[in-house]
């Protein structure tokens, strides 16, 4: 009997493109090697931030770990799943100068970042609004792991940075100008929205329920087993000290990563919705969030 199209479409691999850092690694570890039953066979790319975002205004994954930030611009053809991503309390991105200063200092300064569609750079620059007259300069956007080096080397006057580098800044003689993170929970009272995973509306509801529980369960399984996990963590952590991979794992992979939750949606509303009174975002439809 010949199997039919939709049989041969669940049988082949996902494409699915998420960083290398070890929050990721970790959440997506028992599903990337196969020890999940029933679960659809990852066909895996490792991309940073940015690229991820542009992959999912190009539609070129079936699933992708992006920014918040870049949701309004591809939410007609992805779907948010509740699971997977990164959101938390005392997790924002920094900013980061040679020397000690504030917010004021910043004014014209040129400021690096990870990607003009990333969460970071929206929460940036709602702070900005606030806390610098006049606002900053000139944006540079550099791959997340060259911006400290740039502010330490004077190539840039600040750079905004996510990840591990808060854990390790002071490594390069650095100091925190602000906690963007801090301002947001601050002025909100709600948890930081970082990371969304997205899948393609056009695999059908039921394969997206599939996913968000797959996903659930790896998630699970990795806070269950954290050996486990372990090999494919550091294998990918770019020489990253253990024990700034352990905290980078505790730091972003919490209940958010397992449910969104009520508080979860009302931090990606809160932050989408204000970004887009501002003028920084196209406005979401009323359900642009929903799940299957």
């Amino acid at each position: 009997m010949t199997p039919s199209a939709e049989t041969q479409s669940a049988a082949q691999p996902l494409t699915i493109s998420y960083s290398p850092c070890p929050n990721d690694t970790f959440v997506f570890d028992a599903w990337a090697h196969g020890r999940i039953p029933g679960a659809p066979a990852p066909d895996v790319t490792f991309a940073d931030i940015d690229i991820t975002n542009g992959m999912a205004e190009r539609g070129e994954s079936d699933v992708l770990k992006v920014s918040y930030a870049v949701l309004p611009w591809v939410l007609e053809e992805y779907a948010l799943l509740p699971c997977g991503g990164a959101l938390g309390r005392g997790c924002g991105p920094l900013v980061l100068t040679r020397e000690p200063g504030a917010a004021k200092d910043l004014a014209g300064k040129t400021v690096a970042v990870p990607s003009e569609r990333s969460t970071a750079y929206l929460l940036f620059r709602l702070w900005a609004a606030d806390e610098v007259p006049g606002g900053v300069g000139e944006i540079r956007v550099l791959p997340f792991h060259e911006i400290m080096p740039a502010v330490r080397d004077g190539l840039v006057d600040a750079g905004l940075v996510i990840h591990e580098a808060r854990f390790t800044y002071q490594n390069y003689g650095l100091h925190c100008l602000a906690d963007m993170g801090e301002h947001w929970e601050l002025t909100t009272g709600l948890p930081i929205p970082l990371g969304a995973i997205i899948a393609k509306r056009s695999l059908g509801a039921e394969r997206l329920r599939e996913l968000a529980e797959t996903i659930r369960t790896s998630v699970r399984m990795a806070w269950d087993d954290p050996e486990a996990s372990r090999p494919y963590v550091l294998e990918h952590a770019q020489e990253m000290d253990p024990r700034v991979a352990d905290q980078h794992i505790g730091l972003y992979v919490n209940e958010f990563t397992a449910d969104l939750g009520e508080d979860g949606y009302a931090a990606v509303r809160g932050l989408l919705t204000r970004a887009a009174a501002e003028g920084l975002v196209p406005p979401l439809g009323p359900d642009a969030l929903e799940f299957a």
